[in-house]
């Protein structure tokens, strides 16, 4: 048995399918997890005025939480791990935290539930995955990943056991990932995915990725992906890391 729940948070749809009985306590533990989502836009939306990344943008905190900090040197050691190409500083001098926080939340939300005693889930949020345990009758999780030129046609499939899966690109959002080193929008690539062990590092290394371009791939399985795949603007797919994709289409 499963329960099954939809909510848009941080402007995108958020799927959890827990693996568990449909009952009080599992319903409990959904509404919470969604509230913890929901409870992370508010902290770092760049677009709210009131959110504590804004406030500590202006100055206006002088101590910053305990999570604001650990997204904060999340995004530093990517920094320096890029050699500069990620950077959540936008050339315009906006502090936005995006290209770290939906996986960190979403990861500390499936963790949370693996903690409450649900070992078997799978959230989805817009596109990024994390995997816990397995699906039915003990199968991986299967993550299709969408082709950059064509929504309705794969790019690959990917089996997820307690891993992650997170895509960046530029085919839904426009060159909206720049490249730290230049200022300069993100271009070479149009998408760039990432497996890996959870997904606050794969959604930081598929950013990366985009931001680096073909020189990230290589890059991010030595920053330990188990996978990257990722797609220049002319369609050729360029790939490292021990799992080969299932399938691959235009």
């Amino acid at each position: 048995m499963s329960v099954r729940h939809v909510e848009t948070v941080m402007g995108v749809p958020v799927s959890l399918v827990l693996r568990a009985p449909d009952d009080a306590r599992s319903r409990a533990a959904v509404r919470a997890a969604f509230d913890r989502l929901h409870a992370a836009d508010a902290r770092f939306s760049p677009y709210r005025q009131d959110s504590e990344l804004c406030r500590y943008a202006r100055g206006q905190v002088p101590v910053p939480s305990g999570e604001l900090r650990e997204v904060l040197d999340l995004a530093e050691a990517a920094r320096r791990a890029s050699g500069g190409a990620f950077d959540v500083r936008r050339p315009d001098g906006t502090l936005d935290t995006n290209g770290v926080v939906k996986g960190w939340a979403a990861q500390r939300t499936a963790d949370q539930l693996r903690a409450d005693g649900f070992h078997d889930l799978c959230l989805n949020a817009g596109g990024d995955v994390v995997a816990v345990g397995r699906a039915e009758h003990g199968r991986p999780w299967v993550v299709g990943v969408r082709s950059p030129f064509r929504r309705d046609a794969l790019l690959a499939r990917v089996e997820v056991v307690d891993g992650a899966v997170a895509t960046s690109g530029t085919y839904e959002r426009g060159a909206h990932v720049w490249d730290g080193r230049t200022g300069c929008p993100a271009e070479s690539l149009v998408a760039a995915t990432v497996v890996a062990g959870d997904l606050t590092a794969a959604d930081v290394l598929a950013t990366s990725v985009l931001a680096l371009g073909p020189d990230g791939v290589s890059w991010a399985a030595g920053q330990g992906a188990s996978l990257v795949l990722a797609v220049r603007p002319d369609g050729e797919v360029i790939s490292a890391g021990v799992a080969a994709p299932a399938a691959a289409a235009r």
